[in-house]
């Protein structure tokens, strides 16, 4: 049995039955990490040691006759703007190294109650923004792994880990989900907590999950999804059924539409070419409509609320930062700090008009199919690639997925967006599924 190619799934459930320990799993991971860590360099920090420990203990607990999670000894990597208590969280910045949280972000504490081990913290670009770390990408490592999220989706992509966690404010799982060639899923906005997750922008910034196919992504956001009163964005909700309406499958095959989205002559030969293909391939339960005067607009209102967002928030750090704060991320600041009320207001109140546009049309859809991003991941490791593909769905924050369908012409992973109304995760998934079956079994 090779526990590297099982799913988190599986996994969880062969850990419940007896017919592995939580110990043999994170035991192969660890060898994996050691095999390919100084070429990915994917994480910030890892203890093998401490995720041992973390790992007897779910074994123990398992021979105690108690309950289980649903991820009951199953290795999660976290990327390093979560807090956590018992490792660093230095959100990719010399300004915060060293810095050790005396509290869990909500997020983590949630994978704990759900029994995953806390295998170490991923790279983070500088602050979840621009500025790329160290982590390459595991197709081809002279080239990005795409970015904030780098080590996340680089460290699924490696076998390193079955799960992980990101966030998106623009384009940070979606992106290096698809330059790394695995299912990178942003749900719906105010669906998971960002409690003591290094803050961006309130309007924007999401949670994102990296997985191996979609049924593990599903697992995971579930456990993440229980109404947060700290953070703003949350409402109480009925807790989304994702497993159940993935495994109920679909009675009558999806409608959807395809998008190009403003951004796409920014897109390559490739991109074109596949998703003629693809469109192609559908037939009947695909049809396209061009959205540009709703989206065209998108792109430089995301940009007014993230920079001055991000103005606010990394004031402290800006001050403290000369000589150490990239100039790119010094510049948005900057930018931001000019940004009138007038002009951050009308950016902000456009999101629910769009929305509403959005849900219109969506009404007779289940799901728009867009790209992910603009090609295979760009060679070179000083920029993380574009995330315009990305930013009509962050800023509505309507949930999107990418899967990894496709394939350039360089032999690297192209990912496929789908992306749904805000609050119908469920469908988003299901559909999700349902392509990734219908393409295989063709």
């Amino acid at each position: 049995m090779n526990l590297l190619e099982m799913s988190a799934s599986a996994a969880a459930e062969a850990i419940r039955e007896g017919n592995i320990t939580s110990q043999e799993l994170v035991q192969a991971y660890i060898q994996q990490i050691n095999a390919h860590e100084e070429q990915i360099g994917a994480w910030a920090h890892f203890d093998a040691d401490y995720a041992m420990q973390q790992a007897k203990e779910a074994d123990l607990h398992r021979k105690s006759g108690q309950s289980l999670g649903a991820l009951h000894g199953v290795p999660v990597g976290i990327k390093d703007i979560f807090d956590t208590k018992d490792m660093p969280t230095e959100d990719g910045t010399e300004l915060h190294k060293g810095r050790t949280p005396a509290y869990d972000s909500t997020c983590v504490s949630l994978l704990r109650q759900a029994g995953a081990v806390i295998m170490g913290k991923t790279v983070t670009t500088e602050m979840a923004v621009l500025s790329p770390g160290k982590t390459r990408n595991p197709h081809n490592p002279s080239h990005t792994p795409g970015g904030s999220s780098s080590g996340s989706a680089a460290a699924v992509a490696a076998n390193m880990i079955p799960l992980a966690l990101g966030t998106q404010t623009n384009g940070s799982v979606i992106r290096p989900a698809s330059y790394c060639g695995v299912v990178g899923y942003k749900p719906s906005y105010g669906l998971i907590s960002r409690y003591r997750v290094l803050q961006q922008s309130l309007k924007l910034d999401q949670v994102g999950i990296f997985a191996r196919d979609v049924r593990d992504a599903a697992l995971i956001a579930e456990q993440l999804m229980d109404y947060d009163e700290r953070d703003p964005a949350m409402q109480t909700r009925m807790h989304p059924r994702l497993l159940e309406i993935i495994e109920g499958g679909v009675l009558v095959p999806p409608r959807m539409i395809f998008v190009k989205t403003p951004a796409w002559q920014e897109a390559d030969a490739d991109v074109h070419e596949g998703f003629a293909e693809l469109v192609d391939f559908l037939g009947d339960h695909i049809e396209e409509i061009d959205l540009t005067h709703l989206l065209e607009d998108v792109v430089k209102w995301h940009k007014i609320l993230m920079e001055t967002d991000i103005a606010k928030s990394f004031q402290r750090e800006y001050a403290q930062g000369e000589g150490v704060m990239s100039p790119e991320l010094r510049s948005m600041i900057e930018r931001g700090n000019k940004t009138l009320a007038v002009d951050y207001n009308e950016a902000a109140e456009h999101i629910k008009a769009l929305n509403t546009a959005m849900d219109e049309i969506m009404h007779e859809y289940d799901a728009i199919l867009t790209p992910a991003t603009t090609g295979e991941a760009p060679a070179g490791l000083d920029s993380t690639g574009s995330p315009v593909f990305c930013t009509p769905w962050s800023y509505c924050g309507m949930p999107s997925v990418t899967l990894p369908l496709m394939q350039g012409s360089n032999g690297l992973p192209l990912g496929v967006q789908l992306v749904s109304s805000r609050g119908d995760d469920a469908r988003l998934l299901r559909t999700a599924e349902w392509l990734t079956q219908h393409i295989e079994a063709s």
